[in-house]
């Protein structure tokens, strides 16, 4: 008996901890490719001996694909994130020597029971990550 009464905790505490491990890898991975795209900015940004940065649509476009995709190519590969697309990426220069990439990516929980417990049949639990990296301009 004490077990049935206990079982839709001892479910809930499971499903809860998933969705946690999953946002926080998804967290995670999009922390790490726009890190990997600021570098890879970072490092074509500037215009040889002029001190001057230029992103121009070829290098905006690969370092979007390289927060997305992974690589700086996009072709067939899939999307690291399920519904990361490269219109989420920003890459601006934000002064003479630094540049910025920001994404945003929009978390959908896998698990329903999490999405209603408690807050009601029409709400959604989905929230908006956004990670942001800038470096100097090499």
């Amino acid at each position: 008996m004490e077990f049935v009464i206990v079982l839709p905790l001892l479910l809930f505490m499971l499903f809860a901890t998933a969705e946690l491990g999953r946002a926080f890898m998804q967290y995670n991975t999009l922390t790490k490719s726009v890190r990997d795209s600021v570098r890879f900015v970072a490092e074509y940004a500037m215009l040889g001996q002029t001190q001057t940065i230029s992103i121009d649509a070829n290098l905006l476009a690969q370092s979007q694909n390289l927060v997305v995709y992974g690589s700086v190519a996009a072709g067939t590969l899939t999307p690291l994130l399920p519904g990361l697309t490269p219109a989420d990426v920003q890459v601006i220069a934000v002064s003479a020597n630094d540049v910025s990439v920001t994404a945003t990516y929009t978390y959908q929980p896998i698990s329903p029971i999490i999405n209603r417990f408690g807050i009601g049949a029409d709400s959604s639990a989905s929230f908006t990550f956004t990670a942001q990296a800038t470096m100097r301009a090499l």
